[in-house]
């Protein structure tokens, strides 16, 4: 049977354990414990946490504060800089200004530029004393609108300087192309004439104390070169109608040679001076210039060599327009006529010059005075005359033609452009990557008795076999 302990004997052992705690608890957390009806109270605790929290806040304001300071110091120190390049662009603008106030000399403008930069390089050596002595009393927001109104205001000034500065050249380039212009204007004139003598029939005075018994092929060569300038002459002007009339240049060189192949674009116009010597010179072998209907061979030479000298000579101080118009069926009109429409054909003509007024006053007789048709007329008639030089020789004169695709030879051809003989040499590498051979005739060529004179010949590269 168990015994049952009085009251004050639990009571005396509650209180030695709760003791016994409170050292413990004492010992290890350092706090005080309160007794209320035999409980224990823990009340150290959450005035640590308030301590805590307060430390926490103060140092949150601190470093708040710490960075208002910092970004305070960075906007002064950005408003500064900016107001420090706004100073710049001022003097930079002032300078411009003073550079164009000596060209022409202007004395105000210069004192006031001068000025300027003076005022400007002042307030930038203050702002740099204000800064070592850190006395800076800049509002950022102010300071940097400012700035950025001064900027502006100096780059609009500098723009109107430099503004200015292109209109004062665009007027001396004005006044140089004018004075240019004048000037090309007053050589055209001088260098027609020039041409028209060189063109002349004055060119023939050479010849004009040559007998017939001392004729020989170095004199037809020289005549030929001369007939050779009217003819290139004329291609010229031709070209010249051509692209005022915006023809494509392309395509009708295509219709001329369609497979010919050019170095260079530049070489295109040998096409064309292909097209027309080759219509000029047919029929060279024949006495009228004309091959007969009947036959297809050569008629033999019939006619006086004396008379054909005398009709060469004759050409020499022959008024053209003026013997058209009294002759206009002689042989030479006959032979103009002819040539012109097969050279300019009815829709070329159409096309040049908007009408057929210049072939249907030729087919009544009569003589077109524009320029185009006198540099033609002047043309055919040195090739009449070449023809009446060449019948007057005792040997018989043959023209002949090379065909497309022949190798090169230097016995009869010599190339219209020199520098496509350079198959080898690696310095036009694209067009002559194959053999050159024969593209076109550009001039054809000429034999008396045996004498070879070559004839000209414009070279592309192929791959099929030449032609023989």
């Amino acid at each position: 049977m168990e015994t049952i302990k009085p009251k004050s004997a639990i009571n005396s052992k509650s209180n030695k354990l709760a003791k016994t705690f409170q050292k413990v608890i004492s010992f290890r957390a350092a706090t005080k414990i309160a007794l209320n009806n035999g409980m224990c109270i823990l009340t150290s605790q959450s005035r640590v946490k308030q301590h805590l929290l307060t430390d926490r806040l103060k140092t949150h304001k601190g470093n708040r504060k710490h960075e208002d300071i910092k970004a305070r110091n960075r906007a002064v120190m950005e408003a500064l800089i900016a107001k420090l390049f706004a100073g710049v662009s001022t003097i930079k603008a002032a300078y411009a200004e003073l550079q164009m106030a000596q060209h022409p000399y202007n004395n105000e403008a210069i004192q006031k530029a001068d000025q300027a930069v003076v005022d400007e390089l002042r307030a930038i050596s203050e702002l740099k004393l204000s800064f070592l002595q850190k006395e800076l009393k800049l509002s950022p927001q102010v300071t940097l609108m400012l700035a950025e109104i001064q900027e502006q205001q100096s780059l609009m000034k500098t723009y109107e300087i430099i503004i200015k500065k292109l209109e004062a050249q665009v007027h001396v380039k004005e006044a140089e192309h004018s004075s240019l212009k004048k000037h090309i204007d007053e050589c055209i004139p001088y260098n027609k004439s020039l041409e028209k003598k060189l063109n002349s029939s004055g060119s023939l005075s050479m010849l004009e104390n040559l007998q017939l018994s001392v004729l020989s092929p170095s004199h037809f060569v020289q005549f030929l070169h001369r007939t050779l300038r009217s003819i290139r002459s004329f291609v010229k002007l031709m070209i010249c109608e051509m692209e005022s009339a915006h023809w494509d240049h392309e395509a009708a060189v295509r219709f001329i040679h369609p497979d010919a192949v050019f170095a260079t674009p530049n070489h295109q116009y040998l096409a064309f001076e292909s097209f027309v010597c080759i219509t000029m010179f047919e029929g060279f072998n024949y006495p009228n210039f004309t091959v007969p209907s009947q036959s297809l061979e050569k008629p033999h030479h019939h006619h006086s060599q004396q008379l054909y000298f005398d009709k060469f000579k004759k050409l020499k101080s022959l008024n053209l327009k003026h013997y058209l118009a009294q002759g206009p069926n002689s042989s030479l009109a006959r032979f103009l006529k002819s040539k012109y429409l097969q050279v300019i054909h009815a829709k070329m003509e159409c096309s040049l010059f908007g009408n057929l007024n210049q072939r249907k006053l030729l087919n009544n007789g009569g003589v077109p005075d524009s320029e185009f048709f006198m540099a033609f007329a002047e043309m055919a008639k040195r090739v009449w005359a070449l023809h009446c030089l060449a019948f007057s020789f005792e040997e018989e004169v043959t023209i002949f033609q090379v065909k497309k695709n022949t190798r090169f030879s230097e016995v009869y051809m010599e190339c219209a452009a020199e520098q496509q003989l350079l198959s080898t040499s690696g310095e036009a590498a694209d067009f002559n990557s194959g053999e050159l051979r024969v593209g076109f005739t550009v001039v054809p060529g000429f034999k008396i008795g045996k004498t070879v004179i070559q004839s000209q010949v414009y070279m592309s590269p192929v791959g099929s076999p030449a032609s023989c």
